[in-house]
Protein backbone atom coordinates (compact mmCIF):
# COMPACT_ATOMS: atom_id res chain seq x y z
CA UNK A 1 0.00 0.00 0.00
CA UNK A 2 1.47 3.25 -1.03
CA UNK A 3 2.23 5.36 1.78
CA UNK A 4 0.29 9.29 1.47
CA UNK A 5 1.68 12.56 0.17
CA UNK A 6 3.84 14.42 2.90
CA UNK A 7 1.79 17.29 3.94
CA UNK A 8 1.28 20.80 2.29
CA UNK A 9 1.89 23.05 5.78
CA UNK A 10 2.93 21.63 9.51
CA UNK A 11 1.10 22.14 12.20
CA UNK A 12 1.60 25.62 14.98
CA UNK A 13 2.79 24.80 18.36
CA UNK A 14 0.25 25.27 20.93
CA UNK A 15 0.94 28.10 23.76
CA UNK A 16 2.51 27.55 26.88
CA UNK A 17 -1.37 28.51 28.48
CA UNK A 18 -3.51 25.76 26.54
CA UNK A 19 -1.18 22.62 28.42
CA UNK A 20 -3.10 23.37 31.46
CA UNK A 21 -6.55 23.68 30.09
CA UNK A 22 -9.37 21.75 30.78
CA UNK A 23 -10.83 20.19 27.72
CA UNK A 24 -14.25 21.81 26.58
CA UNK A 25 -16.57 19.41 24.89
CA UNK A 26 -18.04 19.68 21.51
CA UNK A 27 -16.85 23.07 20.24
CA UNK A 28 -13.19 22.18 19.62
CA UNK A 29 -13.90 19.09 18.17
CA UNK A 30 -16.35 20.59 15.59
CA UNK A 31 -13.89 23.15 14.85
CA UNK A 32 -11.57 20.75 13.25
CA UNK A 33 -14.39 18.25 11.73
CA UNK A 34 -14.31 20.92 8.85
CA UNK A 35 -14.18 20.13 5.31
CA UNK A 36 -10.47 21.67 4.27
CA UNK A 37 -7.95 19.56 5.83
CA UNK A 38 -6.40 20.29 9.06
CA UNK A 39 -3.40 22.19 9.16
CA UNK A 40 -3.05 23.93 12.18
CA UNK A 41 -4.18 24.39 16.10
CA UNK A 42 -5.62 27.45 17.20
CA UNK A 43 -4.78 28.43 20.75
CA UNK A 44 -7.98 27.43 23.20
CA UNK A 45 -9.10 30.53 25.20
CA UNK A 46 -8.90 29.58 28.77
CA UNK A 47 -7.82 31.39 32.37
CA UNK A 48 -4.41 31.35 32.61
CA UNK A 49 -2.49 29.23 35.49
CA UNK A 50 1.15 29.68 36.96
CA UNK A 51 1.81 26.13 36.20
CA UNK A 52 2.43 26.59 33.22
CA UNK A 53 5.17 27.91 33.16
CA UNK A 54 6.75 25.18 34.88
CA UNK A 55 5.76 22.57 32.09
CA UNK A 56 8.34 21.71 29.49
CA UNK A 57 7.05 23.07 26.67
CA UNK A 58 6.93 20.01 24.12
CA UNK A 59 6.49 20.45 20.58
CA UNK A 60 2.87 19.04 19.57
CA UNK A 61 2.97 17.94 16.29
CA UNK A 62 0.36 16.73 13.82
CA UNK A 63 0.49 15.70 10.90
CA UNK A 64 -2.42 14.57 8.86
CA UNK A 65 -2.68 13.36 4.91
CA UNK A 66 -4.83 15.48 2.38
CA UNK A 67 -5.99 11.74 1.10
CA UNK A 68 -8.05 10.97 4.44
CA UNK A 69 -11.49 12.01 4.98
CA UNK A 70 -12.59 15.28 7.10
CA UNK A 71 -14.10 12.61 10.36
CA UNK A 72 -10.76 10.45 10.08
CA UNK A 73 -8.71 13.83 10.16
CA UNK A 74 -10.56 15.33 13.08
CA UNK A 75 -10.55 11.52 15.07
CA UNK A 76 -6.80 11.78 14.44
CA UNK A 77 -5.92 15.41 15.53
CA UNK A 78 -8.18 15.17 18.30
CA UNK A 79 -7.29 11.61 19.97
CA UNK A 80 -4.03 11.88 18.81
CA UNK A 81 -3.23 8.67 17.54
CA UNK A 82 -0.91 6.60 15.28
CA UNK A 83 -1.89 4.41 13.05
CA UNK A 84 0.71 2.40 10.79
CA UNK A 85 0.18 3.09 7.20
CA UNK A 86 0.92 -0.23 5.49
CA UNK A 87 1.68 -3.97 7.18
CA UNK A 88 2.61 -7.50 6.29
CA UNK A 89 -0.37 -10.03 6.03
CA UNK A 90 -0.76 -12.26 9.18
CA UNK A 91 1.12 -15.43 8.43
CA UNK A 92 -0.88 -18.49 9.22
CA UNK A 93 -0.10 -19.05 12.80
CA UNK A 94 -3.05 -17.06 14.19
CA UNK A 95 -0.62 -13.58 14.53
CA UNK A 96 -2.94 -10.58 13.50
CA UNK A 97 -2.15 -7.93 11.15
CA UNK A 98 -1.95 -4.58 12.30
CA UNK A 99 -4.66 -1.88 11.21
CA UNK A 100 -4.31 -0.48 8.13
CA UNK A 101 -5.12 3.30 7.76
CA UNK A 102 -4.61 5.87 5.01
CA UNK A 103 -4.04 8.50 7.71
CA UNK A 104 -0.57 9.08 9.06
CA UNK A 105 0.10 11.00 11.83
CA UNK A 106 3.11 11.64 14.16
CA UNK A 107 2.25 12.93 17.39
CA UNK A 108 4.94 13.89 20.10
CA UNK A 109 3.91 13.05 23.69
CA UNK A 110 1.44 15.40 25.28
CA UNK A 111 -1.96 16.19 27.09
CA UNK A 112 -5.01 16.27 24.99
CA UNK A 113 -6.05 19.53 23.93
CA UNK A 114 -9.67 19.03 23.37
CA UNK A 115 -12.36 16.37 23.85
CA UNK A 116 -13.50 14.42 20.89
CA UNK A 117 -16.80 14.85 19.88
CA UNK A 118 -19.92 12.22 18.71
CA UNK A 119 -18.91 13.05 14.65
CA UNK A 120 -15.06 11.97 15.75
CA UNK A 121 -15.62 8.88 17.70
CA UNK A 122 -15.61 6.80 14.37
CA UNK A 123 -15.81 3.20 14.69
CA UNK A 124 -12.47 1.57 13.95
CA UNK A 125 -13.08 -0.33 11.08
CA UNK A 126 -11.19 -4.10 10.14
CA UNK A 127 -7.89 -4.20 8.30
CA UNK A 128 -8.44 -2.70 4.45
CA UNK A 129 -5.50 -4.10 3.01
CA UNK A 130 -6.04 -7.41 0.98
CA UNK A 131 -5.93 -10.27 3.09
CA UNK A 132 -4.18 -13.79 2.02
CA UNK A 133 -6.13 -16.34 0.35
CA UNK A 134 -5.78 -19.83 2.32
CA UNK A 135 -6.43 -23.31 0.46
CA UNK A 136 -5.95 -25.75 3.21
CA UNK A 137 -4.62 -29.32 2.40
CA UNK A 138 -6.64 -32.79 3.65
CA UNK A 139 -4.37 -33.26 6.41
CA UNK A 140 -4.33 -30.09 8.07
CA UNK A 141 -8.01 -30.45 8.63
CA UNK A 142 -7.70 -34.17 9.68
CA UNK A 143 -4.47 -32.63 12.42
CA UNK A 144 -6.55 -30.22 14.12
CA UNK A 145 -10.17 -30.18 13.12
CA UNK A 146 -10.38 -26.44 14.75
CA UNK A 147 -7.86 -24.92 12.16
CA UNK A 148 -10.65 -22.93 9.59
CA UNK A 149 -11.09 -20.61 13.06
CA UNK A 150 -6.95 -20.33 13.02
CA UNK A 151 -6.60 -17.83 10.60
CA UNK A 152 -8.15 -14.65 11.60
CA UNK A 153 -9.18 -12.11 9.11
CA UNK A 154 -7.66 -14.20 5.93
CA UNK A 155 -10.46 -16.35 3.76
CA UNK A 156 -9.98 -19.93 3.38
CA UNK A 157 -10.70 -21.93 0.13
CA UNK A 158 -11.42 -25.75 -0.01
CA UNK A 159 -10.60 -27.37 -3.09
CA UNK A 160 -13.75 -30.29 -4.16
CA UNK A 161 -10.62 -33.02 -3.70
CA UNK A 162 -10.24 -32.02 0.37
CA UNK A 163 -14.01 -32.58 0.69
CA UNK A 164 -13.34 -36.29 -1.17
CA UNK A 165 -10.42 -37.15 0.90
CA UNK A 166 -12.80 -36.35 3.91
CA UNK A 167 -14.96 -38.66 2.78
CA UNK A 168 -12.83 -40.96 2.85
CA UNK A 169 -11.52 -40.44 6.07
CA UNK A 170 -14.60 -40.37 8.28
CA UNK A 171 -14.54 -44.22 8.99
CA UNK A 172 -12.92 -45.74 12.20
CA UNK A 173 -11.87 -45.24 15.61
CA UNK A 174 -8.49 -43.49 15.46
CA UNK A 175 -7.63 -39.70 15.90
CA UNK A 176 -7.61 -39.03 12.40
CA UNK A 177 -10.91 -40.71 12.03
CA UNK A 178 -12.50 -38.31 15.02
CA UNK A 179 -10.75 -35.64 13.52
CA UNK A 180 -12.41 -35.93 10.09
CA UNK A 181 -15.91 -36.67 11.24
CA UNK A 182 -15.27 -33.18 13.64
CA UNK A 183 -14.33 -30.95 10.49
CA UNK A 184 -17.44 -32.51 8.44
CA UNK A 185 -19.65 -31.65 11.39
CA UNK A 186 -18.18 -28.08 11.59
CA UNK A 187 -18.76 -27.57 7.72
CA UNK A 188 -21.96 -28.91 8.20
CA UNK A 189 -23.23 -26.16 11.22
CA UNK A 190 -21.05 -23.42 9.03
CA UNK A 191 -23.51 -24.30 6.05
CA UNK A 192 -26.70 -24.72 7.74
CA UNK A 193 -26.55 -21.07 9.36
CA UNK A 194 -29.42 -19.01 8.39
CA UNK A 195 -28.51 -16.84 5.20
CA UNK A 196 -25.63 -18.67 4.21
CA UNK A 197 -24.86 -18.79 0.19
CA UNK A 198 -21.70 -21.20 -0.29
CA UNK A 199 -21.72 -19.70 -4.07
CA UNK A 200 -20.23 -15.91 -2.37
CA UNK A 201 -18.93 -17.47 0.91
CA UNK A 202 -19.54 -18.78 4.56
CA UNK A 203 -18.82 -16.18 7.53
CA UNK A 204 -16.44 -18.26 9.76
CA UNK A 205 -17.51 -16.28 13.21
CA UNK A 206 -21.05 -17.43 12.25
CA UNK A 207 -21.08 -20.46 14.66
CA UNK A 208 -19.77 -17.71 17.91
CA UNK A 209 -16.02 -18.11 16.28
CA UNK A 210 -15.01 -14.14 17.29
CA UNK A 211 -11.51 -14.81 16.15
CA UNK A 212 -12.15 -15.89 12.66
CA UNK A 213 -13.13 -12.57 10.12
CA UNK A 214 -12.62 -14.09 7.21
CA UNK A 215 -15.21 -16.71 5.01
CA UNK A 216 -14.60 -20.19 3.74
CA UNK A 217 -15.32 -20.68 0.38
CA UNK A 218 -16.03 -23.83 -1.79
CA UNK A 219 -15.09 -25.09 -4.88
CA UNK A 220 -18.71 -24.67 -6.70
CA UNK A 221 -17.28 -24.37 -10.49
CA UNK A 222 -14.34 -26.37 -12.86
CA UNK A 223 -11.31 -24.28 -12.40
CA UNK A 224 -9.04 -23.29 -15.60
CA UNK A 225 -4.98 -24.87 -14.95
CA UNK A 226 -2.65 -26.47 -16.32
CA UNK A 227 0.47 -28.42 -14.45
CA UNK A 228 3.33 -29.87 -15.83
CA UNK A 229 2.73 -33.33 -17.41
CA UNK A 230 5.00 -34.98 -15.13
CA UNK A 231 2.25 -34.50 -12.63
CA UNK A 232 -0.38 -36.49 -13.14
CA UNK A 233 -3.74 -35.50 -13.10
CA UNK A 234 -5.49 -37.84 -11.20
CA UNK A 235 -3.40 -37.90 -8.40
CA UNK A 236 -4.97 -35.41 -5.19
CA UNK A 237 -2.25 -33.33 -4.49
CA UNK A 238 -1.43 -32.58 -7.94
CA UNK A 239 -5.31 -31.19 -8.06
CA UNK A 240 -4.86 -29.64 -5.31
CA UNK A 241 -1.60 -27.65 -6.37
CA UNK A 242 -3.70 -26.94 -9.91
CA UNK A 243 -6.20 -25.25 -7.47
CA UNK A 244 -3.86 -23.26 -6.14
CA UNK A 245 -2.41 -22.20 -9.52
CA UNK A 246 -5.81 -21.44 -10.68
CA UNK A 247 -6.80 -19.10 -7.54
CA UNK A 248 -3.43 -17.19 -8.07
CA UNK A 249 -4.19 -16.58 -11.97
CA UNK A 250 -7.69 -15.77 -10.94
CA UNK A 251 -7.17 -13.23 -8.09
CA UNK A 252 -4.02 -11.70 -8.69
CA UNK A 253 -2.66 -9.33 -7.11
CA UNK A 254 -3.98 -11.11 -4.04
CA UNK A 255 -1.74 -13.43 -2.72
CA UNK A 256 -2.71 -17.02 -2.32
CA UNK A 257 -1.02 -19.65 -0.20
CA UNK A 258 -1.06 -23.31 0.12
CA UNK A 259 -1.31 -24.32 3.72
CA UNK A 260 -0.04 -28.14 4.26
CA UNK A 261 1.48 -30.79 6.17
CA UNK A 262 3.03 -32.77 3.69
CA UNK A 263 6.59 -31.80 3.82
CA UNK A 264 6.84 -33.12 -0.22
CA UNK A 265 3.49 -30.96 -1.08
CA UNK A 266 5.18 -27.92 -0.03
CA UNK A 267 7.86 -28.84 -2.14
CA UNK A 268 6.47 -29.63 -5.08
CA UNK A 269 4.12 -26.24 -4.44
CA UNK A 270 7.19 -24.05 -4.19
CA UNK A 271 8.97 -25.79 -7.73
CA UNK A 272 5.94 -24.57 -9.57
CA UNK A 273 6.31 -20.74 -8.29
CA UNK A 274 3.63 -21.28 -5.82
CA UNK A 275 3.39 -19.80 -1.87
CA UNK A 276 3.34 -23.00 0.64
CA UNK A 277 3.27 -22.80 4.43
CA UNK A 278 3.31 -25.27 7.19
CA UNK A 279 0.10 -25.28 9.75
CA UNK A 280 1.91 -23.35 12.54
CA UNK A 281 -0.54 -22.92 14.76
CA UNK A 282 -0.57 -26.31 16.46
CA UNK A 283 3.27 -25.43 17.54
CA UNK A 284 3.22 -24.74 21.19
CA UNK A 285 7.28 -23.43 20.51
CA UNK A 286 9.00 -22.27 17.63
CA UNK A 287 12.48 -23.84 18.82
CA UNK A 288 12.86 -26.34 21.03
CA UNK A 289 15.42 -24.60 22.82
CA UNK A 290 13.09 -22.44 24.15
CA UNK A 291 11.07 -25.10 26.46
CA UNK A 292 10.86 -24.10 29.81
CA UNK A 293 13.86 -25.87 31.83
CA UNK A 294 12.23 -25.39 35.11
CA UNK A 295 16.02 -24.48 36.33
CA UNK A 296 17.51 -20.74 36.62
CA UNK A 297 21.21 -20.10 37.15
CA UNK A 298 21.49 -17.44 39.60
CA UNK A 299 24.38 -14.46 38.42
CA UNK A 300 27.54 -14.23 39.61
CA UNK A 301 27.17 -11.13 41.80
CA UNK A 302 23.89 -12.33 43.46
CA UNK A 303 25.61 -12.29 46.99
CA UNK A 304 27.58 -8.98 46.34
CA UNK A 305 24.21 -7.17 45.04
CA UNK A 306 21.23 -8.64 47.46
CA UNK A 307 23.40 -9.91 49.92
CA UNK A 308 22.29 -7.05 52.44
CA UNK A 309 18.43 -6.75 51.69
CA UNK A 310 17.71 -11.19 51.74
CA UNK A 311 15.74 -11.87 54.88
CA UNK A 312 16.74 -15.44 56.06
CA UNK A 313 14.08 -17.27 58.72
CA UNK A 314 14.04 -21.52 59.45
CA UNK A 315 11.17 -23.84 59.39
CA UNK A 316 11.47 -27.23 60.37
CA UNK A 317 14.29 -28.84 57.93
CA UNK A 318 14.59 -25.93 55.34
CA UNK A 319 15.63 -22.28 55.56
CA UNK A 320 14.22 -19.79 53.81
CA UNK A 321 15.56 -16.79 51.65
CA UNK A 322 13.05 -13.58 50.72
CA UNK A 323 15.10 -11.92 47.67
CA UNK A 324 14.44 -9.12 45.56
CA UNK A 325 15.78 -6.83 42.71
CA UNK A 326 15.74 -7.24 38.97
CA UNK A 327 15.99 -11.53 39.39
CA UNK A 328 12.31 -11.43 40.79
CA UNK A 329 10.47 -10.88 37.15
CA UNK A 330 12.10 -14.04 35.99
CA UNK A 331 10.92 -16.23 38.37
CA UNK A 332 8.41 -18.74 38.71
CA UNK A 333 6.50 -20.68 41.40
CA UNK A 334 8.53 -24.06 41.32
CA UNK A 335 11.14 -22.91 39.66
CA UNK A 336 14.46 -23.48 40.59
CA UNK A 337 17.30 -21.97 41.23
CA UNK A 338 21.32 -22.10 42.28
CA UNK A 339 24.12 -20.49 42.95
CA UNK A 340 27.76 -21.83 42.55
CA UNK A 341 31.16 -19.85 42.79
CA UNK A 342 34.50 -20.30 43.85
CA UNK A 343 34.64 -18.76 47.74
CA UNK A 344 31.02 -18.16 48.09
CA UNK A 345 28.15 -19.86 49.79
CA UNK A 346 26.25 -22.13 47.13
CA UNK A 347 22.71 -22.16 47.02
CA UNK A 348 20.30 -24.81 46.20
CA UNK A 349 16.30 -23.62 46.55
CA UNK A 350 12.85 -23.32 45.30
CA UNK A 351 10.88 -21.03 44.68
CA UNK A 352 8.04 -21.13 46.56
CA UNK A 353 5.97 -17.80 46.73
CA UNK A 354 6.23 -14.97 44.68
CA UNK A 355 4.83 -11.51 44.98
CA UNK A 356 5.49 -8.08 43.40
CA UNK A 357 9.08 -7.16 43.97
CA UNK A 358 10.04 -9.98 46.10
CA UNK A 359 10.49 -14.03 46.22
CA UNK A 360 10.58 -16.72 48.62
CA UNK A 361 13.42 -19.39 47.53
CA UNK A 362 12.97 -22.51 50.15
CA UNK A 363 16.28 -24.84 50.09
CA UNK A 364 15.89 -28.64 49.10
CA UNK A 365 16.41 -31.85 50.77
CA UNK A 366 19.77 -33.81 49.61
CA UNK A 367 18.57 -36.94 48.44
CA UNK A 368 22.29 -37.23 46.63
CA UNK A 369 22.90 -38.92 50.88
CA UNK A 370 22.39 -42.02 51.38
CA UNK A 371 20.41 -41.38 54.90
CA UNK A 372 18.13 -39.90 52.31
CA UNK A 373 17.94 -42.63 49.63
CA UNK A 374 14.43 -43.36 48.60
CA UNK A 375 13.89 -47.24 47.64
CA UNK A 376 17.58 -47.38 47.91
CA UNK A 377 17.97 -44.77 45.12
CA UNK A 378 20.18 -42.11 45.64
CA UNK A 379 20.28 -38.92 43.26
CA UNK A 380 23.79 -38.36 41.35
CA UNK A 381 23.41 -34.93 40.25
CA UNK A 382 22.01 -31.61 40.92
CA UNK A 383 19.21 -32.14 38.10
CA UNK A 384 18.25 -35.29 39.63
CA UNK A 385 17.86 -34.45 43.06
CA UNK A 386 15.66 -31.64 41.69
CA UNK A 387 13.27 -34.10 40.31
CA UNK A 388 13.41 -36.05 43.60
CA UNK A 389 11.97 -32.94 45.49
CA UNK A 390 9.61 -32.76 43.11
CA UNK A 391 8.24 -36.16 43.16
CA UNK A 392 8.44 -36.50 46.69
CA UNK A 393 6.49 -33.70 47.61
CA UNK A 394 3.04 -34.17 48.16
CA UNK A 395 1.54 -30.76 47.73
CA UNK A 396 2.83 -31.03 43.64
CA UNK A 397 0.17 -32.63 41.74
CA UNK A 398 1.93 -32.69 37.92
CA UNK A 399 5.63 -33.68 37.45
CA UNK A 400 7.14 -33.43 33.81
CA UNK A 401 10.34 -35.04 33.01
CA UNK A 402 12.09 -34.67 29.78
CA UNK A 403 16.36 -35.64 29.32
CA UNK A 404 17.88 -37.80 27.07
CA UNK A 405 18.63 -41.25 27.09
CA UNK A 406 19.72 -42.77 30.44
CA UNK A 407 19.24 -39.72 32.28
CA UNK A 408 16.81 -41.58 35.07
CA UNK A 409 13.48 -40.44 34.43
CA UNK A 410 11.78 -43.59 34.80
CA UNK A 411 14.24 -44.73 37.57
CA UNK A 412 13.44 -41.85 39.93
CA UNK A 413 9.37 -41.88 38.95
CA UNK A 414 9.27 -45.92 40.19
CA UNK A 415 11.45 -44.90 42.96
CA UNK A 416 9.34 -42.44 44.59
CA UNK A 417 6.43 -43.80 43.72
CA UNK A 418 7.26 -47.45 45.73
CA UNK A 419 8.24 -45.10 48.73
CA UNK A 420 4.90 -43.30 48.76
CA UNK A 421 2.50 -46.08 47.60
CA UNK A 422 4.23 -49.14 50.08
CA UNK A 423 6.22 -47.22 52.79
CA UNK A 424 4.45 -44.05 53.35
CA UNK A 425 1.15 -45.59 52.40
CA UNK A 426 0.28 -41.76 50.92
CA UNK A 427 -1.61 -43.54 47.31
CA UNK A 428 -2.80 -46.59 46.98
CA UNK A 429 -1.24 -47.89 43.84
CA UNK A 430 0.91 -47.33 40.60
CA UNK A 431 -0.89 -46.85 37.30
CA UNK A 432 2.03 -46.88 34.56
CA UNK A 433 1.28 -46.75 30.88
CA UNK A 434 2.59 -45.29 28.01
CA UNK A 435 2.18 -44.11 23.77
CA UNK A 436 2.58 -47.73 22.31
CA UNK A 437 3.57 -46.59 18.95
CA UNK A 438 6.60 -48.63 17.77
CA UNK A 439 10.14 -47.35 16.48
CA UNK A 440 10.22 -49.96 13.47
CA UNK A 441 7.60 -51.91 12.50
CA UNK A 442 4.89 -52.93 14.14
CA UNK A 443 4.75 -57.15 15.38
CA UNK A 444 1.21 -57.19 15.07
CA UNK A 445 -1.91 -58.10 17.65
CA UNK A 446 -0.31 -59.29 20.94
CA UNK A 447 -2.41 -62.49 22.67
CA UNK A 448 -3.62 -62.14 26.40
CA UNK A 449 -5.84 -59.11 28.55
CA UNK A 450 -4.88 -55.42 28.73
CA UNK A 451 -1.72 -55.83 31.05
CA UNK A 452 -0.16 -58.94 29.16
CA UNK A 453 -0.73 -57.32 26.13
CA UNK A 454 0.78 -53.96 27.24
CA UNK A 455 3.88 -56.10 28.71
CA UNK A 456 6.12 -55.93 25.76
CA UNK A 457 5.45 -51.69 25.47
CA UNK A 458 6.99 -52.18 29.35
CA UNK A 459 10.75 -53.20 29.05
CA UNK A 460 11.76 -49.70 30.67
CA UNK A 461 9.56 -50.90 33.76
CA UNK A 462 10.75 -54.51 33.87
CA UNK A 463 14.37 -53.18 34.32
CA UNK A 464 13.91 -50.61 36.66
CA UNK A 465 12.00 -53.02 38.73
CA UNK A 466 14.62 -55.71 38.57
CA UNK A 467 17.21 -52.88 39.67
CA UNK A 468 15.23 -51.67 42.47
CA UNK A 469 13.79 -55.21 43.76
CA UNK A 470 17.78 -56.27 44.10
CA UNK A 471 18.80 -52.92 45.82
CA UNK A 472 15.37 -53.41 48.32
CA UNK A 473 16.12 -57.06 49.25
CA UNK A 474 19.66 -58.50 48.06
CA UNK A 475 20.44 -60.32 51.22
CA UNK A 476 17.10 -62.15 51.62
CA UNK A 477 17.97 -64.92 49.27
CA UNK A 478 16.14 -65.85 46.56
CA UNK A 479 12.99 -66.72 48.15
CA UNK A 480 13.16 -63.24 49.68
CA UNK A 481 13.97 -61.39 46.49
CA UNK A 482 10.70 -62.94 44.79
CA UNK A 483 8.39 -62.38 47.58
CA UNK A 484 9.53 -58.52 46.98
CA UNK A 485 8.53 -58.98 43.40
CA UNK A 486 5.63 -59.80 43.86
CA UNK A 487 4.79 -57.37 46.67
CA UNK A 488 6.00 -54.75 44.41
CA UNK A 489 3.53 -56.14 41.06
CA UNK A 490 0.28 -56.08 43.19
CA UNK A 491 0.61 -52.58 43.06
CA UNK A 492 1.48 -51.66 39.78
CA UNK A 493 -0.94 -52.10 37.39
CA UNK A 494 -0.46 -51.77 33.38
CA UNK A 495 -2.91 -49.93 31.51
CA UNK A 496 -3.94 -48.92 28.25
CA UNK A 497 -4.26 -45.52 27.03
CA UNK A 498 -6.90 -46.71 24.62
CA UNK A 499 -9.28 -47.41 27.64
CA UNK A 500 -8.71 -44.19 29.80
CA UNK A 501 -11.95 -42.26 28.47
CA UNK A 502 -14.35 -41.82 31.22
CA UNK A 503 -11.95 -43.09 33.95
CA UNK A 504 -11.10 -40.94 37.16
CA UNK A 505 -8.03 -42.03 39.34
CA UNK A 506 -8.63 -41.67 43.44
CA UNK A 507 -5.16 -41.74 45.52
CA UNK A 508 -3.31 -42.93 42.54
CA UNK A 509 0.31 -42.27 41.10
CA UNK A 510 0.36 -42.23 37.71
CA UNK A 511 3.46 -42.45 35.72
CA UNK A 512 3.33 -41.61 31.83
CA UNK A 513 5.77 -42.75 29.98
CA UNK A 514 7.17 -41.88 26.43
CA UNK A 515 4.71 -38.79 26.67
CA UNK A 516 6.76 -37.07 23.48
CA UNK A 517 4.54 -39.17 21.39
CA UNK A 518 1.12 -37.60 22.52
CA UNK A 519 -0.72 -35.65 20.65
CA UNK A 520 -1.60 -32.59 23.00
CA UNK A 521 -5.40 -33.58 23.29
CA UNK A 522 -4.36 -37.05 24.08
CA UNK A 523 -2.36 -35.30 26.70
CA UNK A 524 -5.18 -33.39 28.00
CA UNK A 525 -7.09 -36.59 28.11
CA UNK A 526 -5.00 -38.26 30.22
CA UNK A 527 -4.08 -35.54 32.40
CA UNK A 528 -7.90 -34.64 32.98
CA UNK A 529 -8.25 -38.69 34.70
CA UNK A 530 -6.96 -37.24 37.62
CA UNK A 531 -9.30 -37.54 40.76
CA UNK A 532 -8.53 -36.26 44.47
CA UNK A 533 -5.16 -37.24 45.55
CA UNK A 534 -3.74 -38.24 42.23
CA UNK A 535 -0.25 -37.73 41.41
CA UNK A 536 0.50 -37.75 37.41
CA UNK A 537 4.41 -37.90 36.14
CA UNK A 538 4.83 -37.37 32.36
CA UNK A 539 8.03 -38.97 30.90
CA UNK A 540 9.91 -38.53 27.83
CA UNK A 541 12.81 -37.14 25.28
CA UNK A 542 11.92 -35.12 22.83
CA UNK A 543 14.68 -36.02 20.91
CA UNK A 544 12.95 -39.77 20.29
CA UNK A 545 9.55 -38.50 19.11
CA UNK A 546 8.11 -41.75 16.78
CA UNK A 547 4.29 -40.06 16.24
CA UNK A 548 4.06 -39.04 12.25
CA UNK A 549 3.32 -34.91 11.60
CA UNK A 550 4.54 -34.54 15.81
CA UNK A 551 7.60 -32.32 16.47
CA UNK A 552 9.38 -31.15 19.43
CA UNK A 553 7.30 -27.83 19.00
CA UNK A 554 4.11 -29.53 18.79
CA UNK A 555 4.45 -32.57 21.05
CA UNK A 556 2.16 -33.39 23.70
CA UNK A 557 4.89 -32.94 26.21
CA UNK A 558 6.03 -29.61 25.35
CA UNK A 559 2.32 -28.33 25.02
CA UNK A 560 2.28 -29.62 28.92
CA UNK A 561 5.46 -28.34 30.22
CA UNK A 562 4.25 -24.78 28.14
CA UNK A 563 0.82 -24.66 29.99
CA UNK A 564 1.77 -25.83 33.35
CA UNK A 565 4.65 -23.90 34.07
CA UNK A 566 3.86 -21.07 37.24
CA UNK A 567 0.96 -23.68 38.28
CA UNK A 568 1.54 -23.53 42.71
CA UNK A 569 1.22 -27.27 42.03
CA UNK A 570 3.49 -28.44 39.19
CA UNK A 571 6.82 -28.72 38.57
CA UNK A 572 9.18 -29.38 35.82
CA UNK A 573 12.70 -30.59 35.09
CA UNK A 574 14.97 -31.22 32.25
CA UNK A 575 17.51 -33.83 32.90
CA UNK A 576 21.08 -32.69 31.58
CA UNK A 577 23.22 -35.83 32.58
CA UNK A 578 23.05 -39.06 31.95
CA UNK A 579 24.05 -41.43 34.12
CA UNK A 580 23.57 -45.26 32.84
CA UNK A 581 26.79 -45.59 31.31
CA UNK A 582 29.89 -44.30 29.52
CA UNK A 583 29.05 -46.17 26.90
CA UNK A 584 25.10 -44.61 26.91
CA UNK A 585 26.33 -41.22 27.56
CA UNK A 586 28.81 -41.52 24.96
CA UNK A 587 26.54 -42.76 22.60
CA UNK A 588 23.96 -40.24 22.72
CA UNK A 589 26.37 -37.60 22.07
CA UNK A 590 28.43 -38.94 18.77
CA UNK A 591 25.51 -40.61 17.45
Amino acid sequence: MPLPPAPSRRAALLAPEAYDVAARPGKAAASVAMAEPVNEVAPIRATTSRKAAAIERAPLQVVASATSSAPERASTATRARAEPAAAPAARSTGRKTPARSSVTATVAPAPAVAAPSSASRTKRSRPQGPSKLFVLDTNVLLHDPTSLFRFEEHDIFLPMIVLEELDGHKKGMTEVARNGRQTSRTLDALAGVQGADIAKGLKLDSTGQRAAGGCLYFQTAPLDYSLPTSLPPGKADNQILGVVEALRKEHAPREVVLVSKDINMRVKARALGLNAEDYQNDKTLEDGDLLYAGVLALPPDFWAKSGKNVESWQNGAHTYYRIGGPIVPQLMINQFVYFEAPGEPSLFARVSEIREKTAVLQTLKDYGSAKHAVWGVTTRNREQNYAMNLLMDPDIDFVTLTGTAGTGKTLLALAAGLTQVLDDRRYTEIIMTRATVSVGEDIGFLPGTEEEKMGPWMGALDDNLEFLAKGDGGNAGEWGRAATNELIRSRIKIKSMNFMRGRTFLNKYVIIDEAQNLTPKQMKTLITRAGPGTKIICMGNLAQIDTPYLTEGSSGLTYAVDRFKGWPHSGHITLARGERSRLADFASEVL
